[in-house]
């Protein structure tokens, strides 16, 4: 397959005619126990591919911005949102404190964020769509800021977007610093760019910067010289040595129907019978869990397997997040049981497992969890992350916004995630294209994968 070659990379700052008055003045934003568990991890890096525009339709949208091509138009539009979201023009500063312990805020400092303008020759729409084959590793290439990790933004940019030329297409890829905000934030603001470019001047909706924190909960008795922010942390002694080299993986696409998620969740209920109502993502990762250790073949039934999944804060915390809340609201939850377990028992079970986990994050649990780290904050490394090969790691949601992004030449032909936090047993989950689908990005081992592949419980619900 073709080469990346990169054409221009710069630091660009908030565009000064697109200010967002309530954000205007913003020059600290504290960062909460939910934003400081991924600071020894990497970046989110998502992106998303387009078919080139007409000139046609290049002509219906570069008269917002006066450009004479594609990429200065996309830049010019990304300096004007920015504008409504300031801090990822900043940087993370930290303060020392007298217990030898750190803490990090967000410095809105408009020292800029990176724009890189790339081309890849020799690399097609159909390269990067090939259902025969596994994800191509130069889609790595297609994202600025690989390897950074979040704690890293002291002195390196919290937001970066590379556009990158295919032959026949575009690839907008953006790295954003998982310290500053989870999945929703993330497509918060690439939906809001893609708004600019259509030529709107304002954003739908607006970013709320404003952390949140329990009410009438204080912290540890025994500290009461304090409140919640900043949060003291103390970091290991040489924090770069926690990135993690993961084994060899591979990475393919695999695709879920609605109707084949309907069957499922249908099956699923039927098979549990304690009245409990499994929901339809429930059900797809029982499926999901069991075909893959089941493919692996341990040689040991009673070994540990695991399961992480994030659970979100938004909706299910009291008193509710606003609607634009900018920043983390996830924590992870886990599961742990023999795999002789997952085998023995049905398609049910395993769900009905999910489904009491996922239950078990009340308003009330999840408040506990934020209070215990911000007293004892526990920093995730990407070793931790992902554990081991007994471990099946969610990632990102079927509920966020990714084709809804139109630049303004139509929807987006698929979504890639970057190389940030790759290991095997990362599945990361997107809604599909059709509408009610849901695709899984799924890394595996090569040997784990073609198992999959070969599995005709696995592919009756998931399509390659």
């Amino acid at each position: 397959m073709g080469e990346i070659h990169v054409i221009s990379t710069s630091l660009v700052t908030p565009s000064d005619d697109h200010h967002n008055s309530e954000n205007i003045s913003i020059s600290r934003i504290e960062l909460t126990p939910w934003d400081l568990q991924t600071l020894l991890l990497e970046g989110i890096q998502k992106g998303l591919l387009f078919s080139k525009p007409s000139q046609s339709q290049f002509a219906t949208f570069q008269k917002y911005f006066s450009s004479d091509d594609l990429i200065h138009h996309l830049k010019i539009s990304f300096t004007h949102t920015l504008s409504f979201f300031p801090l990822l023009a900043g940087r993370f500063s930290t303060i020392k404190n007298d217990d030898n312990t750190t803490s990090f805020y967000i410095n809105c400092n408009n020292e800029g964020a990176e724009f890189t303008h790339a081309i890849a020759n020799g690399v097609s729409i159909a390269d990067v769509l090939d259902k025969t084959t596994y994800i191509p590793q130069i889609i790595q290439s297609f994202f600025p800021l690989n390897g950074v990790l979040n704690y890293e933004s002291v002195y390196k940019p919290l937001f970066g977007v590379q556009v990158t030329e295919l032959d026949d297409g575009v690839f907008i890829g953006c790295t954003m610093n998982h310290s500053v905000g989870d999945g929703t934030a993330f497509w918060h603001f690439f939906n809001s760019w893609s708004e600019i470019s259509r030529g709107f001047s304002s954003i739908s909706k607006s970013p709320v910067f404003s952390r949140w924190f329990p009410d009438n909960i204080e912290m540890d008795a025994g500290d009461t010289s304090r409140n919640f922010f900043p949060v003291h942390i103390s970091l290991p002694e040489n924090p770069i040595r926690q990135k993690f080299n993961p084994p060899t993986i591979q990475e393919k696409f695999f695709h879920v129907t609605k109707e084949n998620i309907a069957k499922l969740k249908a099956r699923a209920n039927l098979e549990n019978n304690t009245g409990t109502t499994i929901s339809s993502f429930q059900a797809l990762l029982a499926r999901l869990w069991r075909s893959v250790f089941r493919c692996r073949a341990l040689e040991n039934p009673n070994q540990e397997v695991l399961l992480k999944q994030p659970i979100s804060a938004r909706g299910r915390i009291q008193p509710c997040l606003a609607e634009g809340y900018f920043g983390n609201a996830v924590i992870m939850a886990s599961l742990r049981t023999p795999a002789k377990n997952l085998l023995e028992n049905g398609l049910g079970w395993t769900a009905l497992e999910i489904n009491k986990v996922v239950a078990s994050h009340t308003s009330e649990s999840m408040k506990k969890w934020y209070v215990n780290m911000a007293n004892e904050p526990k920093i995730m490394g990407l070793s931790q992350l992902a554990e081991d090969s007994s471990c099946l790691l969610i990632t990102s949601s079927a509920r966020h916004s990714v084709y809804t992004a139109d630049f303004g030449w139509g929807k987006a032909l698929a979504v890639r995630s970057g190389r940030g936090n790759k290991s095997f047993g990362k599945i990361t989950v997107f809604p599909g294209r059709e509408e009610g689908s849901i695709d899984f990005e799924v890394c595996l081992s090569l040997d784990t994968l073609i198992a999959l592949e070969n599995d005709a419980d696995f592919m009756e619900v998931f399509q390659s």
